[in-house]
């Protein structure tokens, strides 16, 4: 490196990348732009603490690690980053700044506290944005909300009912209902293309157009 070059500097960005998505590269790609010349380490909570504080994730820690040393942005993945950052951890990795958006998340006292307090205080702390529409609890919501199209779609890919948690009644019930439901889209499907041939044959008769 020259002496023109800027510095390296060593930006820390840290969570629990559950199914890893483009809210979290963007984050990501905000951190190691936030200097000219940036080295970005990116921590990641490991199953026991994440499963402590926060709830089940969807991803194992060694999937989410994994997510990450993928991503284009990552110099440097931490595995079993811990919840709260220190001094000792800074120095543990030559730390020059911290980068999360600003919202506050709660440490592990319970009393309230914001996990970044101690970054944002000593003036090391880089504010990202993040994005909106997106996040894991949106994809989790998606999932759950048309839950029982990817069940069927899962038996019918040869998952077995106990594989996906599904009793034989609601299998049954399931299977009825798509079964309905794929009927009423022939039907509606059916009637549209009468509808447009009645059209077709109506405009050849009196050389005009009406809607049906």
């Amino acid at each position: 490196m020259s002496n023109c070059d800027p510095p390296v500097l060593r930006v820390y960005a840290d969570g629990i990348y559950d199914l890893f998505h483009f809210g979290h590269a963007r984050s990501l790609e905000q951190a190691k732009k936030s200097f000219p010349n940036t080295y970005l380490l990116v921590g990641c909570c490991s199953d026991e603490v994440t499963h402590r504080y926060k709830g089940k994730t969807v991803m194992n820690e060694t999937e989410r690690y994994e997510s990450l040393r993928h991503c284009k942005w990552v110099d440097e993945v931490i595995p079993d980053a811990p919840w709260v950052i220190s001094q000792e951890f800074l120095d543990k990795h030559n730390i020059d700044y911290v980068a999360h958006d600003s919202l506050p998340y709660a440490d592990t006292s319970g009393a309230g506290k914001d996990v970044y307090e101690f970054v944002k205080k000593v003036g090391k702390f880089k504010e990202t944005q993040r994005t909106d529409g997106i996040s894991t609890s949106d994809i989790i919501m998606r999932i759950l909300k048309d839950y029982n199209q990817y069940v069927m779609r899962n038996l019918d890919r040869g998952y077995s009912r106990k594989e996906l948690n599904v009793s034989y009644v609601k299998e049954k019930r399931l299977r009825v209902n798509m079964g309905l439901r794929k009927l009423r889209d022939k039907a509606k499907e059916h009637q549209e293309k009468v509808g447009e041939r009645v059209c077709i044959c109506f405009c050849k008769e009196y050389r005009t157009c009406r809607t049906f």
